[in-house]
């Protein structure tokens, strides 16, 4: 089975990730560094640009169950794309934090709040969950993504995140 954890950057991907041991876990950032995919560099956005068609091909010919951990890993032909999402105030703390510009917190904060990983998940993966990592730990998120792994996904159904309340107090 290939797994998608996937999200807005900052929802907590990497750390998470890093945390799981029921399957080797590949990073699409690494993978694109190592299959020479690159195909250029959005110096707005501060981003490598991805040839994700033919990052696409070459997961789909590797065997084995497998995490794929990465923001757009879920358009990469996975059976289960797990969506982590944040809070938008709160990720737009962590990106700050980051040091990112204002105009790419902006970009992301913006995304988070109306689902746009979410909806694309849903258009390329077979099955989709999602869980509020807002205040979970990196750990907490690992066993969660285990869970699901291994069947838990009534708990983490799409729908249980909703945003609204809190982008509707932003008017």
């Amino acid at each position: 089975m290939k797994v998608a954890v996937t999200g807005t950057p900052g929802v907590g991907k990497t750390s998470a990730c890093s945390l799981i041991k029921s399957m080797p876990v590949f990073h699409v950032n690494d993978l694109v560094e190592k299959l020479g995919l690159s195909t250029g560099y959005d110096r707005k956005r501060k981003t490598k640009e991805v040839d994700v068609n033919k990052l696409a091909k070459a997961v789909g010919k590797m065997e084995g169950d497998m995490v794929l951990e990465g923001h757009f890993s879920h358009m990469l032909g996975p059976d289960l794309a797990i969506v982590l999402r944040c809070s938008p105030s709160v990720l737009e703390k962590r990106l700050k934090k980051k040091g990112w510009s204002n105009a790419k917190v902006r970009e992301n904060v913006e995304a988070e709040a109306v689902d746009v990983v979410l909806i694309e998940a849903l258009e390329n993966a077979p099955e989709v969950c999602e869980m509020d990592t807002t205040r979970m730990t990196d750990r907490q998120v690992a066993r969660a993504i285990e869970k699901i792994i291994a069947g838990e996904r009534q708990k983490y159904r799409v729908g249980n995140v909703d945003w609204s309340g809190e982008v509707l107090s932003w008017f």
